[in-house]
């Protein structure tokens, strides 16, 4: 059986850059199994496959080449920018059906998709000498002033402040460390971060050996979580958090710009947003 899947990267910053997603348009015939063991073949950190919903405009599942996962962000841009660059959509308010609950997804005139994230829940801080250990680090290569936490906006990440670039690009973690910290602590990976950059709001890495992704160019759910992270602890302003740029990618030569939006009230979180576009559309077909 032939799978026709479409293929792109999401929140490029230059050519080349990105995280690589692929999109199945039309999933609804195909089972569970066949959906992972296309997720597999592909190898890419996330497939989408789009089916019809009964509560919202489309229900979107994603699978890594292991598991299938509640939530992905550059799967998501990468769905709704072809669906918008294809003509399927028009540029307005969709929703999505995940396993992270229904959100909402906005298409730009320019295609600039911006996704609802489900709202924050900070969870445990977690040990920086655990930390530290399971990535080659001393505990002085931490920020001082502010502590490794579990963070979800749909997907658990431990947020782990990173003291400057420099020792944030030269980390080189063991990966099996890494894996069994996310196994412990039930969470999809590490979202390393200094707020040391090159003109963003953060610069970041992503880590997700637990479920086959040793490192990732781009992270829309793990981005959403840090910004909710930092504008909790203080770290931005009320405007400042309004208009976030975060890199990531750069280590892997793969340079990313994932934007990002939080919505105060009263103190609280009550809107969490992020989005991007995406390049190089390929079309292919895929054996099944």
């Amino acid at each position: 059986m032939l799978i026709k899947v479409f293929t792109m990267n999401s929140f490029a910053k230059t050519q080349g850059g990105g995280n690589p997603a692929a999109i199945v348009l039309d999933a609804n015939d195909l089972t569970d199994n066949e959906m992972q063991k296309l997720a597999e073949k592909i190898g890419f950190s996330e497939t989408a496959f789009i089916t019809k919903s009964k509560c919202a405009d489309f229900k979107v599942r994603f699978f890594t080449p292991v598991e299938e996962v509640d939530l992905c962000g550059h799967a998501t841009v990468g769905a709704f920018y072809l669906m918008a660059e294809r003509g399927i959509l028009m540029p307005g308010n969709y929703s999505q059906e995940t396993r992270a609950g229904v959100l909402n997804v906005e298409v730009m005139d320019d295609h600039l998709i911006m996704m609802d994230q489900a709202l924050p829940c900070f969870y445990e801080v977690v040990d920086k000498a655990e930390i530290a250990d399971s990535l080659n680090l001393r505990i002085e290569d931490l920020a001082e002033d502010i502590f490794p936490q579990i963070v979800s906006t749909g997907m658990r990440d431990i947020m782990v402040p990173i003291r400057s670039l420099e020792i944030l690009n030269r980390t080189v973690p063991d990966m099996v460390k890494v894996a069994k910290m996310s196994r412990k602590y039930n969470t999809i990976g590490y979202h390393l971060f200094t707020l040391e950059t090159l003109g963003g709001t953060a610069h970041c890495r992503n880590l997700a050996p637990l479920y086959g992704i040793p490192e990732e160019s781009a992270c829309g759910t793990a981005n959403g979580a840090l910004s909710s992270y930092l504008t909790h602890h203080g770290r931005l302003s009320i405007d400042q958090a309004k208009n976030i740029v975060m890199e990531q990618g750069y280590t892997m030569e793969m340079p990313s710009e994932i934007l990002a939006s939080v919505e105060m009230d009263d103190g609280e979180i009550i809107r969490v947003r992020v989005g991007g576009k995406a390049i190089d559309i390929k079309e292919l077909e895929v054996e099944l």
